[in-house]
């Protein structure tokens, strides 16, 4: 969030982040002037102790000189004094919790090199990797959603029977494929330097308003054992929408130490969020759906030094898709497109060649996100109480969190099966990849079985 001292004295900076992010519903007149309100409040009210602690000082005196009548009055105006500082008390107590909630509304502002643009045209493309030597591809590249009923590794019709739409099977060789990616990832951040975690699944409200999923993107998240539309308390649960939240509380209201920065964390963990898109050939399949897996960094560094690690960040995600030979883009997201809690982000977009998209690659196919790359500033440190003391004789500071998926485990899946399969129908591994797979070199996929397999022909 906001510092109340950065919007009181940023009021047109902040008027223009809620402009370019396109964030609507926010009153910013309103938050300056219940915080003028307050301010003038807590100034009354330090006048009233004053004159409070001026009396009571003086009640002994005249009582000591047998003045009955003057401490009398004097205990009277204490008395009277008192029930003013109460009413003012709770009147900025009020104001204070509703400045509060208000603040936790306004968006992070962009960095100054961020794009402005209302949506995702609006984007700028920094780079292009791997399309200088692309592999022979099959005439007609086979979408991965059809590729996957027919080597029996992708299963729709049944994750929708048990879970309902955006819910999939992946199975046998399409499983072990999918275990390979994960730990191919984690091996590869682990030579980066992060440290592993597995988190909690289920998440407190605390943590989803401590990196900004709520209260603003409630509606996209599961809740645990409560409706959608009640009122929710810190400690109620919710399914992790992304590992970027237990892991960025994890140190939520602690001081870290400046010897312990920077701190990096991976997390690999199943991730659910409940908007599924619309229907139709851009969603098909496995691109987005509501449970999928991911493999999330997540940083911890000095405020001077998160812009440089944001563009090593980026490298550290980057580096999956070059040992595997995906091409890939990486966008420079605009205000309009780059999220609420941002204050830069990168997106890195991986080539799936299966379907032809209107804003795909001039050699045909699609743009598939596998990882945004963000820089949150002290936004969330806020939010969650993170900071950390640059001296030991020093105050605490608020620390800078980054966090990007390294990467998004079932586009890179698809990628791989789009780009990597063979005029046969069968998909290479990649190379990489193999010794994750006990050497195997190539998918082939599996009879189906059941009933249902004999009467569509495919048994005998």
């Amino acid at each position: 969030m906001l510092s109340r001292q950065f919007v009181r004295e940023n009021p047109e900076t902040v008027r223009d982040a809620i402009e370019r992010k396109g964030v609507t519903g926010v009153d910013l007149d309103e938050i300056l002037e219940i915080d003028e309100e307050w301010r003038g409040l807590k100034a009354d009210g330090d006048g009233l102790r004053q004159e409070r602690n001026e009396i009571s000082s003086k009640i002994g005196q005249y009582k000591q000189d047998g003045d009955e009548e003057a401490a009398q009055e004097a205990i009277e105006r204490s008395q009277e004094l008192k029930a003013e500082l109460q009413e003012i008390e709770e009147r900025a107590d009020e104001l204070e919790a509703n400045l509060e909630a208000a603040l936790l509304e306004l968006p992070n502002v962009p960095h100054e090199s961020v794009p402005t643009g209302e949506d995702e045209s609006d984007n700028v493309e920094r780079y292009r990797r791997g399309f200088e030597d692309l592999r022979d591809l099959p005439a007609d590249v086979v979408p991965h959603y059809d590729l996957g009923e027919e080597l029996d590794i992708l299963d729709f019709e049944r994750g929708a029977k048990v879970s309902g739409g955006g819910y999939q099977f992946v199975k046998g060789e399409g499983a072990r494929l999918e275990h390979a990616l994960i730990q191919f990832m984690l091996e590869i951040h682990r030579e980066q330097g992060y440290t592993d975690v597995l988190p909690p699944i289920p998440v407190n409200s605390a943590s989803m308003e401590g990196t900004g999923q709520l209260p603003k993107f409630d509606e996209d998240a599961y809740r645990v054992s409560a409706r959608q539309d009640d009122g929710y308390d810190d400690d109620d649960l919710w399914l992790l929408p992304t590992a970027e939240v237990p892991v960025t509380n994890m140190y939520r209201d602690e001081i870290l130490l400046d010897d312990d920065l920077p701190v990096k964390h991976q997390a690999f963990s199943p991730n659910f969020r409940r908007e599924a898109g619309e229907h139709g050939t851009e969603t098909r399949g496995y691109v987005r759906v509501h449970q999928f897996h991911k493999v999330e960094l997540v940083n911890f560094v000095r405020p001077e030094d998160s812009y440089d690690r944001l563009e090593a960040l980026l490298g550290e995600a980057e580096e999956v898709l070059d040992r595997l030979d995906l091409p890939y883009r990486v966008l420079d997201m605009c205000t309009g497109d780059m999220g609420f809690t941002q204050a830069k982000k990168y997106d890195i977009e991986v080539w799936a060649p299966g379907d032809d998209m209107e804003d795909g690659p001039e050699v045909g196919g699609r743009w598939l996100e596998v990882s945004s790359v963000s820089n949150f500033e002290d936004f969330q440190a806020r939010r969650a109480g993170l900071r950390y003391r640059p001296e030991r004789h020093e105050s605490a500071d608020y620390l800078h969190t980054l966090n990007g998926s390294g990467l998004a485990v079932p586009r890179v899946l698809v990628a791989i099966m789009e780009y990597y399969q063979n005029e046969d129908g069968t998909i290479t591994v990649p190379e990489p990849l193999r010794p994750y797979m006990g050497g195997q070199e190539r998918i082939e996929g599996h009879e189906p079985v059941g009933e249902s397999a004999v009467g569509a022909g495919e048994k005998e």
